[in-house]
């Protein structure tokens, strides 16, 4: 019922004659952290579609640090509605990326998880359907992470299994919908530990400027984002 009333990411460029408005969503993934020389994919996505020669489009980065699904879920719709800006009263399309912080464990690589498996399908099949309500929207997947560098901030702890978990229940719930799904985490893992492990900061969390360049690259040769590049 949902991806048939959905919004189609696909045809943004049809149903538009002038630059697109863009805000992306989730957690530090968008908001850059650990990018001290561009800012993120997300800003560097931002600065070349400012320039001249490019398409124009207009992108707002609305990450949040330590978000969970549930937290870019509650603030989702406030935050859309704020952003429209000349002609478009909302903005065009949404880019989701959220879900490594919920994938962790807490205290222990068998600890409880940070949020329930099966709460966190249900939150996030409440995000999607929101999400597609408002407009297009595309999801870009997780890093993998560092397992030696565990734990993060002395008590959570991620790993390799718990994300391959979490991002395929987010992989299907995108499929379902009808929603472009970019698997970063296997793409960087077929790369090889040794090439991800260079990509992270020292906290085995975060991408460092390489990473994010990385993830730039992935992004915008991704066809989604490639279709209203150009």
């Amino acid at each position: 019922m949902q991806a048939a009333t959905a919004y189609s990411f696909g045809n943004l460029h049809r149903v538009n004659s002038h630059p697109l408005k863009l805000v992306a969503f989730g957690d530090s993934l968008i908001y850059g952290f650990g990018d001290g020389v561009g800012g993120g994919w997300v800003e560097r996505l931002r600065r070349q579609w400012m320039l001249p020669e490019s398409a124009g489009h207009v992108l707002y980065n609305l990450g949040v640090r330590g978000d969970r699904t549930y937290q870019v879920a509650q603030r989702l719709e406030n935050e859309f509605r704020q952003r429209g800006e000349l002609r478009n009263r909302v903005p065009d399309a949404i880019i989701l990326s959220v879900g490594l912080n919920d994938s962790a464990r807490v205290q222990s690589f068998t600890g409880r998880s940070y949020t329930d498996f099966e709460h966190f399908k249900t939150v996030l099949d409440n995000l999607l359907n929101l999400s597609q309500q408002l407009c297009p929207v595309i999801f870009v997947g997780m890093v993998p992470v560092d397992e030696s560098k565990m734990p993060f901030q002395d008590c959570l702890y991620y790993s390799h299994a718990d994300q391959y978990r979490y991002k395929e229940a987010t992989k299907l719930a995108c499929e379902l919908r009808g929603i472009p799904y970019l698997d970063i985490f296997d793409k960087w893992l077929a790369r090889g530990n040794i090439w991800c492990s260079s990509c992270l900061t020292s906290d085995g969390l975060h991408p460092n400027a390489a990473g994010y360049q990385s993830l730039f690259e992935d992004v915008t040769s991704w066809e989604p984002i490639a279709s209203i590049s150009h």
